[in-house]
């Protein structure tokens, strides 16, 4: 299983428009892309426009397939227009172990 791991800051006045984005693409991710784990989006609480997203994958060709689907292009359209530029950070991982 790999991990993407996703890092990011959002404008401020843009807020709404990127919880309906990312709550779009995580849903959509999760329940059309047989390749997806899970997919979680979380909001710091100390600074409400910095978030985290942790996603699962089976693997590599699964993050690609996601990478490639029409909603994952909306997204970006979104991202392009709510992300702080240069603030998003992605950090591909092995998962060793997970406890349930």
């Amino acid at each position: 299983m790999i991990a993407l791991i996703v890092s990011l800051d959002i404008y401020p006045e843009r807020l709404e428009e990127f919880l309906a984005a990312i709550k779009e693409n995580a849903k959509r991710t999760f329940n059309d892309e047989v390749g997806c784990k899970y997919f979680d989006v979380t909001q710091d609480t100390k600074n409400p426009h910095h978030f985290m997203f942790y996603e699962l994958y089976d693997d590599a060709a699964a993050i690609d397939a996601h990478r490639a689907a029409p909603h994952f292009a909306k997204w970006r359209e979104a991202a392009d227009r709510c992300v702080v530029k240069g603030s998003q950070i992605n950090t591909i991982c092995d998962r060793l172990f997970h406890h349930a």
